[in-house]
C-alpha cells in the first residue's frame, strides 16, 4: 500500500464506493492520527468477525492507528484469532505458515531494504502466543539473534483460542482450560527475558487498558526497529471465550491482570535508548508551543 496506490485518477472518484472515498479523503494514510481521534476518521480496520468484547481486537485497532507510516508498512501473521482482524485491514497482510512468520519477515525486510533504499519500509509481525512462543519459537529467536530490523508483536491471550482451548507456553501455571482439564503443569515462558538475552533493542509489555500507552509503545517499537534492531512487544489480549470472561468484564479483567502480573514495562539497549532520546529531542524541536508540528 502507498499513497500512490490509493490515489484516484482524475474523474473517477465519484464512481468509487463511499467507503473508498472516505479512506482516501480522511484515512490514516500520509498523515499521523492520534488515538484521541479514533472514531472520527476512516480507519484502516473497521469490520471483522471477532468475538464480541475481544481485547485482541481493541489492541490491534489501536496498534494500526499507531503505525508511524501505514502506507509503508507490511504486516505478517499466521493462523490464529489475530489474522481474522489483520486480514480485514487496508494494509498489506502476509499470511505466513504457522511457525515461520519471523523467517518470512526476515526475508521481506531485507528485500524491501534493497528495493526501496531511499524509503523506510516497516515490517511488523503480529501473531499469537502459539504462533510465536510455541510453534514459531525457533524462527523468532533466530531473527532476534540475527538482529533483523523489524517488530514482533505477541498477541498473548495465554491459550490457543482459535483451536479449542489448548494450553500454550504462555499459559499461566495451574490454569484450567477445556483441553487442559487438570491444569497446566509448568510456568509461563519468559519471552521478555529471552528477548533480552537475544539482544533485542526494545522490549515492552503492555495491556490494552490505556490506548495512548499502547499506541506510544507500538510507534516506539517500529521506529527503533527501523534504525537499531529487532523490537518486541508482548500484549495481554485475553480470550474471553476460553477463560469465560463476560463481555462487559473484559476490561475489568485486563485491569486486574495488569495490577497482578502484567504491569507495563519497557527495556532499551544502550544503542536503542541513545537513538530514542535523539529522536525525541528532534521531535520536540519541530513542535510549536501548542504541541503541533510547525511548518
Amino acid at each position: 500500500m502507498s499513497l500512490e496506490t490509493i490515489r484516484v485518477a482524475p474523474g473517477f472518484k465519484e464512481y468509487l464506493p463511499r467507503e473508498y472515498q472516505d479512506l482516501v479523503d480522511d484515512g490514516p494514510f500520509g498523515r499521523e492520527r492520534k488515538v484521541s481521534e479514533v472514531g472520527s476518521f476512516k480507519e484502516a480496520v473497521e469490520e471483522h468477525p471477532m468475538c464480541a468484547g475481544c481485547a485482541m481486537t481493541l489492541f490491534i485497532r489501536t496498534a494500526i492507528v499507531a503505525l508511524p507510516s501505514l502506507e509503508n508498512t507490511v504486516i505478517i501473521g499466521t493462523a490464529g484469532c489475530g489474522r481474522l482482524v489483520l486480514s480485514q485491514t487496508a494494509v498489506p497482510f502476509i499470511y505466513g505458515n504457522y511457525g515461520d512468520t519471523n523467517a518470512v519477515a526476515s526475508g521481506l525486510k531485507r528485500g524491501l531494504a534493497i528495493r526501496f533504499k531511499d524509503k523506510p519500509k516497516d515490517v511488523v509481525v503480529m501473531a499469537g502466543d502459539g504462533g510465536l512462543a510455541d510453534i514459531g519459537f525457533s524462527a523468532v529467536m533466530h531473527s532476534w539473534f540475527r538482529k533483523e530490523r523489524f517488530t514482533t508483536v505477541m498477541l498473548d491471550n495465554e491459550v490457543y483460542g482459535n483451536t479449542g482451548g489448548q494450553e500454550s507456553g504462555m499459559t499461566q501455571r495451574g490454569a484450567i482450560l477445556k483441553m487442559a482439564p487438570l491444569g497446566k503443569k509448568f510456568e509461563k515462558m519468559d519471552m521478555m527475558g529471552l528477548a533480552k538475552t537475544a539482544g533485542v533493542a526494545y522490549i515492552a509489555r503492555v495491556v490494552p487498558t490505556n490506548a495512548t500507552r499502547v499506541a506510544n509503545t507500538i510507534r516506539k517499537a517500529v521506529l527503533i526497529a527501523r534504525e537499531v534492531g529487532p523490537t518486541y512487544v508482548q500484549a495481554y489480549t485475553s480470550c474471553n471465550i476460553e477463560y469465560a470472561i463476560p463481555t462487559p468484564k473484559v476490561m475489568d479483567d485486563a485491569r486486574m491482570i495488569e495490577q497482578q502480573r502484567y504491569g507495563f514495562s519497557e527495556y532499551f539497549t544502550d544503542e536503542a535508548k541513545s537513538y530514542w532520546e535523539h529522536y525525541e529531542r528532534e521531535r520536540r524541536q519541530v513542535k510549536g508551543p501548542d504541541g503541533e508540528s510547525e511548518d
